[in-house]
């Protein structure tokens, strides 16, 4: 599992009561352990799986999890559909045709809305996958209460199980923490550049191009450095970055480095 070094504490923070993932029939553990390892980015772990056609457990859906054991280790297996959902309030089938059970059709933003909503205040929820090759079936869609389809090419619908629940479960963290990313480009460690700084560099950068005879026409510098300054601007340099332009444009200039310590007390 990939560690960042400094998380954001909005990231962290769910305090809504995440759903579970049913996944009926599937066929090989390699899809059973690609849809754990989806469930567990987006921080989802009960796992539910109804007769599972090579049996449980299964190493192959251990190893293709990469590492998700904490998902894995707590899978439960059911006989049947109704026993796997018994315990929940509210479940989502997930299909990419049209049926003609009459469900209300939801996306998957508009599914993570509602599980939330509902988690938010303790109950349970769920998302019901179908097979490999075939889906779900309408007595299995019936059982649902609503229907959650992706806006995928309808000429090119099918996805597999892990791509489908990476899409739900993005989709219901995304919402359960409001959009929160577990790191961002830190202020206090990059500060922006003061205005003063920046012009320094752009005047920096113009005299050494003055000094290679850059701006030719002479009666087209004007525009030329506005453009030059423009491109920069849109950069929103940090303190850091303008240290290192201003470094590149001295070298460019040829100009004599500042010894380092070591050579200055001639030191090995």
């Amino acid at each position: 599992m990939t560690r960042n070094a400094n998380i954001r504490d909005e990231a962290r923070q769910v305090d809504v009561r995440p759903p579970a993932v049913i996944l009926c029939e599937p066929q090989l553990g390699e899809n059973i352990g690609t849809a754990a390892r989806a469930m567990a980015n987006f921080g989802l772990t009960d796992l539910r799986i109804v007769n599972p056609r090579d049996g449980w457990p299964s190493e192959k859906a251990r190893a293709a999890a990469s590492r998700a054991d904490h998902v894995i280790d707590k899978v439960q297996v059911f006989d049947s559909v109704e026993a796997a959902i018994a315990d929940l309030t509210f479940v989502f089938a997930t299909t990419a045709r049209s049926r003609e059970v009459p469900k209300p059709v939801r996306g998957p933003d508009e599914a993570a809305q509602k599980s939330v909503s509902l988690g938010v205040n303790g109950l349970a929820t769920g998302y019901l996958f179908g097979r490999e090759r075939w889906g779900l079936n309408n007595d299995e869609v019936a059982l649902a209460d609503e229907i959650v389809t992706l806006p995928v090419d309808p000429d090119f619908a099918s996805l597999n199980i892990a791509q489908a629940v990476l899409v739900c479960a993005y989709e219901w963290r995304k919402t359960a923490t409001g959009g929160a990313l577990p790191f961002r480009l830190s202020p206090e460690e990059n500060p922006p550049a003061s205005k003063d700084d920046v012009v320094r560099f752009f005047e920096h950068l113009e005299s050494a191009l003055d000094g290679v005879t850059f701006f030719r026409p002479v009666e087209r510098r004007p525009h030329m450095v506005r453009t030059l300054r423009n491109i920069f601007q849109k950069a929103e340099l940090t303190d850091q970055e303008v240290r290192a332009l201003r470094g590149v444009v001295a070298a460019l200039e040829k100009r004599q480095t500042r010894p380092r310590k070591d050579e200055e007390t001639g030191e090995a």
